[in-house]
């Protein structure tokens, strides 16, 4: 019996075997470092945790419309006029179970069979996958380490067709941690504004920022961007939610009735006792980020210290996010202690995780051969510890 075509067409994770390794090394004994997770390692804050409890005693735990109830989307509203500017109103709001379902169900109304979707290069591992499901074609931009991994508008330009359905933007960025600046943002919107493609806009991380960085949504630089923006976010990293899972999309109301339509014959709606506390998120005290932000700060700048003491690495400094993405490519072709050759980073994984126990994301899942993610949504000891092995690992490198 055959299964679905449009599946086969999803490439398999590039990191499944690695995490499979991982976890039979821990049920072997043997001590792993994880520098994959993508979450923050703090609790919930305690505030956010009550209003789910309270939830549960209240009987808040029956069905909401499809798209979450009135009080989460005025309060959605009510964050976006207050941290972003952007002024919407409930009918223009959508939630869904985490971020990375809220950004599906904009690709899958927008997108029809043979569309293209234009998703710049290093990229969060689902957004090509996610377009292929939909029928879609995703249009790399490859960047590097020359641009900051940032797209420029003459490539943006170059790139769009009559085909193209829209472009997915992400700042700050998963896996580099890059940020765009208004100015940077203002000069894509003009190559924008002049098509009929659509902006969506992953900014999950906009509350992660370190140094003089401050988060613009492209909704809010160019006049003619706000009715072409898709904005995706969530309460998952600003508020370590991950497993809540709640995310929103916000934009022009005939989408966002599209994707009502959608999710009132799917998944319906994210989970009643998780509105309620995302609530209490939005609208609550933030003092919590404060201590957040200064902790992933230290540990930041400490692995970038490392980084740039050892030869040949090439490691630019992240502006938000909690992830550092170093260019290893000075050590593709060099040999492993059993005579292979590092034929690129898939391999450099492997050898760090085999040989050292640390766990590292290779840099071909996101569409960035030469480099590889390090999440440092760990602790001090064990980045220490971890980056004493890394230097370890790459020194015994022979070339």
């Amino acid at each position: 019996m055959n299964l679905s075509k449009r599946l086969a067409r999803v490439a398999p994770s590039a990191t499944t075997a690695l995490n499979d390794r991982a976890i039979a090394m821990r049920r072997e004994g043997r001590h792993v470092l994880n520098f994959a997770v993508g979450e923050p390692d703090f609790p919930t804050p305690e505030h956010i945790r009550n209003a789910g409890i309270e939830a549960i005693w209240q009987g808040i735990t029956r069905y909401t419309p499809a798209t979450g109830t009135m009080e989460i989307k005025q309060a959605i509203c009510d964050k976006l006029l207050r941290d972003n500017g952007l002024r919407y109103t409930p009918p223009q709001i959508t939630t869904a179970s985490g971020g990375k379902h809220a950004l599906y169900n904009l690709l899958f109304v927008l997108c029809d069979d043979g569309d293209e979707v234009i998703v710049p290069a290093p990229y969060w591992v689902s957004y090509p996958e996610m377009v292929k499901l939909v029928g879609a074609e995703p249009v790399i931009l490859t960047t590097g380490v020359e641009s900051d991994f940032k797209i420029t508008p003459d490539r943006l330009r170059a790139a769009i067709t009559p085909r193209t359905k829209a472009l997915i933007l992400n700042s700050p960025s998963n896996p580099t941690g890059m940020v765009y600046s208004k100015d940077e943002l203002a000069a894509l919107a003009e190559v924008v504004a002049e098509t009929d493609l659509f902006v969506i806009s992953d900014e999950l991380y906009e509350k992660i920022l370190y140094d003089d960085w401050t988060h613009h949504s492209i909704a809010s630089v160019h006049e003619a961007l706000f009715e072409k923006t898709l904005l995706v976010n969530g309460v998952s990293k600003a508020y370590a939610m991950t497993g809540w899972r709640l995310g929103y999309a916000a934009g022009p109301q005939f989408v966002m009735d599209a994707v009502s339509k959608f999710l009132s014959q799917t998944v319906m709606h994210p989970s009643a006792i998780t509105q309620h506390a995302a609530i209490t998120a939005l609208t609550g005290p933030e003092d919590f980020l404060i201590p957040m932000r200064r902790e992933f700060l230290q540990r930041r700048d400490y692995i970038l210290s490392r980084f740039r003491r050892i030869p040949g690495v090439t490691c630019l400094t992240p502006g938000g996010a909690f992830y550092v993405f170093p260019d290893l490519s000075a050590f593709f072709g060099h040999r492993l202690p059993d005579g292979r050759s590092v034929r690129g980073s898939y391999d450099l994984s492997l050898y760090l995780l085999e040989h050292f126990g640390v766990v590292t994301v290779p840099g071909l899942a996101f569409g960035a051969e030469g480099c590889i993610r390090l999440s440092y949504a760990t602790s001090m000891e064990i980045i220490e510890q971890g980056m004493n092995l890394i230097e370890t690992a790459l020194s015994q490198l022979q070339s």
